[in-house]
């Protein structure tokens, strides 16, 4: 992870320091955030460990989003090789993601970070093509998603499983670098 800083007019990305991760674990485990993630409740130790790991990992370019010095979200973007035949440029796709506080919802926090991100891996990593899903009926995450320019390319029926629900439904969203500028509408 590179120790960039982002800024956005109200926010600010940062690398997440071990002091982060007892404040991020106070809403990650949430049963109203956990609801909406693949992987429900974590374990603090191995929660912090894989912090601390990322911090070493030059792919995983991921970021705690301040507010008024206070950690609020994290923005997660890892960069990886896409899919192709030989030849084909390595570390030209990114997977976003994305955990709010709840308390800080509803105020664009999140669509500004991931803009801020999005604009980032297109800009300074020189990224080609970014994905991120979300469960389909999460429709805080796709409006994120559509507000910072996504497009949703992929609406798999039945293709998550979800702990209280059973099987339900999955949208994957992409933005290409050439795509419009990652802006929120």
């Amino acid at each position: 992870m590179d120790g960039t800083t982002l800024r956005t007019p109200r926010l600010t990305l940062r690398p997440v320091g071990d002091g982060d991760i007892d404040r991020i674990l106070e809403y990650r485990n949430l049963p109203e955030v956990t609801y909406w993630l693949l992987r429900t409740e974590v374990e603090p130790a191995a929660f912090r460990a894989v912090w601390q790991r990322a911090a070493d990992d030059p792919d995983d370019h991921s970021r705690a989003v301040v507010l008024d010095g206070l950690v609020i979200g994290t923005v997660s973007l890892d960069v990886l090789d896409g899919m192709g035949q030989p030849g084909m440029p390595s570390r030209t796709e990114a997977q976003l993601g994305y955990i709010f506080d709840p308390a800080h919802g509803g105020r664009g926090y999140a669509t500004e970070a991931v803009a801020a991100m999005v604009t980032y891996a297109f800009t300074r990593l020189g990224v080609r093509r970014i994905t991120a899903g979300c469960f389909a009926d999460n429709l805080a995450s796709v409006r994120v998603l559509e507000k910072v320019g996504m497009r949703r390319e992929q609406h798999g029926v039945g293709d998550s499983w979800h702990a209280e629900r059973g099987w339900v439904d999955g949208y994957t969203y992409a933005l290409c670098a050439g795509d419009r500028p990652p802006t929120p509408r």
